[in-house]
C-alpha cells in the first residue's frame, strides 16, 4: 500500500456544505438561513438556554442542596477485599490500583471495616474507619496513615 492509495472509510466523510454558490447549488441566495430575522444576521442568534424572554428553565427550577467544593473524595476498599494479599504484604495505594481493587486513588484511599481479615498486613493508606483499624490490628497487622 502506498500513501496515495489511502482513503477514508466509505461513509465516514461528507461533502462540504457550500453556501452562497448560486441557485443550482441548493444553498444559494439566503445561504440556508431563510428570510431575515435574528438568526439570518451576521453574528445573530440567541445564547444557549434563551427562551425568547420567557423565564428560562434553569431559573424556573428550584435550587436545592449544597455542593462542597472542598470535599475530599476517597476511593473505598473494605477490609474483606484485603484478604487477597499474602501475609506480611505492605499494601499501598499504588498496589491497590495495580491489582484493580481501586480504579483511581482520587484524593486518597479509605479502608472501611466491612468483612473480616485473617492475614497479617501492613496497610499504608490515607484514612481508616475505626472498625477497619481495629480489625487490621486484631489480625496482627499495622494500619498506617500516610
Amino acid at each position: 500500500m502506498k500513501l496515495h492509495e489511502l482513503s477514508p472509510a466509505p461513509g465516514s466523510t461528507k461533502k462540504a456544505f457550500r453556501v452562497g454558490r448560486g441557485a443550482g447549488s441548493g444553498n444559494g441566495k439566503t445561504a440556508g438561513k431563510g428570510h431575515k430575522g435574528q438568526k439570518a444576521r451576521s453574528g445573530g442568534g440567541v445564547r444557549p438556554g434563551f427562551e425568547g424572554g420567557q423565564m428560562p428553565l434553569q431559573r424556573r427550577i428550584p435550587k436545592r442542596g449544597f455542593n462542597n467544593i472542598f470535599a475530599k473524595h476517597f476511593a473505598i476498599v473494605n477490609v474483606s477485599d484485603l484478604e487477597r494479599f499474602d501475609n506480611d504484604t505492605v499494601v499501598t495505594e499504588e498496589l491497590l490500583v495495580e491489582t484493580g481493587l481501586v480504579k483511581k486513588a482520587l484524593d486518597g484511599v479509605k479502608v472501611l471495616g466491612n468483612g473480616d481479615l485473617s492475614k497479617k498486613l501492613t496497610v499504608n493508606v490515607t484514612a481508616f474507619s475505626a472498625s477497619a483499624k481495629e480489625k487490621i490490628e486484631k489480625a496482627g497487622g499495622k494500619a498506617e496513615v500516610i
